[in-house]
C-alpha cells in the first residue's frame, strides 16, 4: 500500500489512512485487526505513527512505532507506504522503514490475525481520546490532501 499526501495541523485533528479486516461486523474490533499505515496528531505535525490492533493489542496497547519527520508532516507532501507479506508487516515513510512486525512475535492470547481480507479507510477526524479536545484556535475547515493511493499485489513469475 503506498500514498503519497499533506497532512493537517492543528489541535485536535486526527488524520488516518488504515485497514479494517473485512469480517468487523461478526469478528467485532478489535479482534478483526486494524492496520493504521499512517496516523498522526494535527498538535505534533512532526510526527507520524504505524500501528497494529489486535487481540490484546489494542488502543493505549496497540503495538505501534512513531517517528520524528523534517519537514512536518503539515509542511510538504510524504510518501506513506505499507509492505504487507504472511508472515511480516512493514512501515515506511519516504522510503525510510521505521517499524517492522513479525507474525513470530505473537503468543496464542495475542494472537496474528492480519491473514484476511481488509479494506482501506482513509479519514479526517477531529477530536477523540488519541487527540484530545479541539480548541477554538483550531483553524477551519482543515484539509489533508491526497494526490494518490496506491494498492499493489506480488505477482509470482516463473523462473
Amino acid at each position: 500500500y503506498e500514498f503519497r499526501a499533506k497532512m493537517p495541523q492543528g489541535t485536535g485533528l486526527w488524520p488516518a489512512l488504515w485497514l479494517l479486516a473485512s469480517d468487523y461486523q461478526t469478528n467485532i474490533w478489535p479482534n478483526c485487526g486494524e492496520i493504521d499505515i499512517m496516523e498522526m496528531r494535527g498538535q505534533t505535525p512532526g510526527e507520524v505513527l504505524g500501528s497494529l490492533h489486535g487481540p490484546g493489542y489494542s488502543g493505549g496497547a496497540a503495538k505501534t512505532r512513531s517517528l520524528q519527520v523534517t519537514p512536518s508532516l503539515a509542511e510538504g507532501f510524504h510518501r506513506f507506504s505499507l509492505v504487507w507479506t504472511p508472515n511480516q508487516i512493514e512501515w515506511f515513510i519516504d522510503d525510510q522503514l521505521y517499524f517492522r512486525v513479525d507474525k513470530t512475535e505473537f503468543s496464542p492470547e495475542s494472537s496474528w490475525v492480519f491473514d484476511r481480507p481488509f479494506f482501506i479507510i482513509v479519514n479526517l477526524a477531529v477530536g477523540g481520546n488519541f487527540v484530545g479536545a479541539v480548541p477554538r484556535s483550531t483553524v477551519f475547515p482543515a484539509h489533508m490532501l491526497i494526490d494518490y493511493v496506491r494498492v499493489y499485489q506480488a505477482v509470482e513469475s516463473s523462473p
